[in-house]
């Protein structure tokens, strides 16, 4: 059974893909296939986040908003364009990195590879830990480094559902990772 847990959209007014891609179960690919849900569609290029601004930064904010609904493929996505603009060498491009592996281990779930899954969480939990030495801060760009922390060692940890519908998205993850404070946009 899942558990509920009720948070708030950063982004209430941005469109959510009609299905979330998750690789080799069926469903297209979202840029490459015609049926995708961003078929045609060219991604915005974002721009680069910096921490004391990442509450302006859309693209950061959607991703959150990808990933805590269950979007894993897409926040994935998100987040990898916004690392290629923000650089993979500076401290908020390797902070970036941990939240793409925590979306590589949504995805790792719902095709169903548990080695994928604790992998790709584990080096997110050791990237926060990389940034949180580095920044000596407890909250970077509005998420607690104890709340990363968490979230990575649980996902690690935990057991998954199996035979889940592919497409629907559906949060597997037992937390969500919501900014404090969570900007007015």
């Amino acid at each position: 059974m899942q558990q509920t847990i009720k948070f708030v959209r950063l982004l209430p007014s941005a469109d959510l893909p009609r299905y979330t891609h998750i690789p080799g179960s069926g469903t297209p690919h979202p840029y490459r296939d015609p049926r995708g849900h961003s078929y045609n569609k060219r991604p915005q290029s974002p721009k680069g986040l910096k921490e004391p601004l990442w509450a302006e930064n859309r693209s950061y904010l959607l991703g959150l908003d990808l990933f805590n609904l269950g979007f894993y493929w897409e926040s994935h996505d998100e987040w990898e364009r916004l690392l290629r603009v923000t650089g993979a060498d500076s401290l908020c491009g390797l902070y970036l990195k941990g939240l793409v592996k925590m979306a590589a281990a949504g995805i790792k779930v719902r095709e169903e590879s548990i080695h994928g899954v604790r992998r790709h969480a584990a080096s997110a939990g050791e990237v926060f830990a990389d940034v949180a030495a580095e920044s000596d801060q407890d909250k970077f760009c509005g998420l607690s480094f104890t709340l990363l922390q968490f979230a990575a060692d649980r996902a690690a940890q935990l057991s998954y559902p199996t035979e889940l519908e592919p497409g629907r998205p559906l949060r597997v993850f037992p937390f969500v990772l919501l900014p404090d404070p969570v900007p007015l946009v």
